[in-house]
């Protein structure tokens, strides 16, 4: 019984460990990493807010072309009435009914009855008053709003053209992360390699030594071999938790979380384009020109929404009012209904509206100026890519070849020394050569495949996924 519980604790506790080693350390691949990264993202997140910014943009100028109904309503109650100087109405009744009776001889004529003209204050006001209307506008023509829906349209164009643009760099991004922390890793791996080869050496001088088959020197030779090899594995384990390190902030995960990459860097022959056929996919289809295109019809909708400031703006309205006031509580009521026509136009606001014209069209001239110098930096980009893709093309045959050579000549340093022709110089050598040639390797490898990932993000090439997330 003892032991039946104790093996399921084991159980249990391996199974704990499992689950935790799985929850703390995460192996990622190349398109994991990528998919993490474009979940993560910051500047990926604050690019689809962008877009979701654009769309209610797009709503919003459709707004103000849609008619608009306004309800207001107010009631005031006066403490103190205002008043306002006007003729005395008594005096002028009175001096009139005067004059009449004494014109038509009813009275003899007396002017002492006539009493003096002056201005009184009085007050035309009720106590309380209240007002409550209703009012329905609808713009007939205002070319500021409707250059404003274009505007906003454009505008969401743009914002979905800078998240691909932000996509193909974040992806370039990962991949050289990715890549390079790969990269870090199996030359790691090699350095390992190396050291267990020249441990392994080292084992069989010291036997070939206590046998008295070898000199003190030649086993000497073999442990300094093993110690200059140390400290590089120590290097590159280090770095490789640097490369790791950067990879975490690429693809947004916590820089506390422990990570590492699953992968091979192997070689893939691809066709590579032709200069000019790359250069034309480039000038129409990179990202960040789209970008900019895009951004030079916004400044242009915005030279003509600054010139709708000449045009006339034109809207018809209704409006109906219902009124009320007394001195007490018991209201008079009316109501009122108005329909209409509302027009207005500018004639001189001093040149304000030139001056914005004339800073739009500037500003056009930069944005121009921009794609021109993006033209001409994605063209040599495009061409030093294609070019070196070329060139690393050619060494991958030889590198390969070189591998083999090396891998050959450390096996044969070891027989021959086994066989008490060859040198502990000569293996250490062969060692060397062999760490060399694995690293050139890789490293030709490496370049050649960040060359095709940049060449990808120059011609604006993504993967159906990574364009299938664009569109969520």
């Amino acid at each position: 019984m003892m032991q039946n519980l104790k093996q399921r604790l084991r159980i249990i506790f391996i199974l704990l460990i499992l689950f935790f080693s799985q929850y703390y350390s995460q192996t990622l691949t190349l398109n994991e990493s990528i998919e993490t990264a474009l979940s993560n993202n910051r500047d990926i997140k604050i690019a689809k807010l962008d877009v979701e910014k654009a769309e209610e943009a797009v709503d919003e100028a459709f707004g103000y072309a849609l008619p608009s109904f306004d309800l207001s309503a107010n009631f005031s109650h006066f403490l103190s009435k205002p008043k306002m100087a006007f003729p005395d109405f008594e005096a002028l009744l009175t001096n009139a009914t005067y004059n009449i009776l004494f014109n038509e001889g009813v009275l003899p004529q007396d002017n002492s009855k006539f009493l003096p003209m002056e201005s009184k204050l009085q007050s035309f006001s009720q106590t309380n008053n209240f007002e409550a209307s209703a009012q329905v506008t609808q713009i007939l023509f205002n070319s500021a709003v409707f250059r404003g829906i274009g505007a906003s349209q454009i505008y969401l164009d743009l914002s979905k053209e800078q998240l691909k643009a932000k996509t193909a760099e974040v992806v370039f991004n990962v991949k050289q992360a990715f890549y390079g922390a790969l990269l870090t890793k199996q030359m790691l791996d090699i350095t390992k390699a190396t050291l267990a080869n020249a441990e392994e050496n080292l084992k069989n001088v010291k036997s070939y030594f206590e046998q008295g088959l070898t000199s003190e020197f030649e086993m000497m030779q073999a442990e300094v071999m093993v110690e200059n090899i140390r400290p590089k594995v120590y290097e590159l384990e280090n770095l490789y938790k640097d490369t790791l390190n950067k990879l975490k902030l690429v693809i947004g995960v916590d820089q506390n979380s422990e990570l590492n990459v699953t992968g091979e860097i192997n070689y893939t022959n691809k066709e590579i384009p032709e200069i000019d056929d790359a250069l034309s996919i480039a000038l129409s289809k990179n990202y960040d020109i789209s970008s900019l295109k895009v951004k030079k019809q916004i400044d242009e909708e915005f030279i003509a929404l600054d010139r709708s400031e000449y045009w006339p703006q034109l809207a018809a309205f209704g409006n109906y009012t219902y009124a009320g006031s007394s001195d007490s509580w018991n209201f008079q009521n009316y109501s009122a209904t108005t329909v209409g026509l509302s027009f207005s136009m500018n004639i001189f606001n001093g040149g304000r509206t030139q001056n914005k014209v004339d800073q739009s069209l500037i500003g056009l001239r930069q944005t121009e100026e921009q794609i021109n110098t993006l033209k001409d930096y994605t063209v040599s980009e495009v061409k030093n890519t294609i070019n070196n893709l070329h060139r690393v093309k050619l060494q991958v045959d030889a590198v390969e070849r070189n591998v083999s050579l090396a891998e050959r000549a450390y096996d044969i340093s070891v027989t021959r020394y086994n066989e008490g022709t060859g040198t502990q110089l000569e293996i250490k050598n062969a060692n060397i050569e062999l760490q060399t040639a694995k690293t050139n390797r890789l490293q030709v490898v490496h370049d050649y495949i960040i060359a095709f990932a940049k060449l990808d993000k120059l011609l604006g090439i993504l993967s159906e996924t990574e364009i299938d997330f664009i569109k969520k």
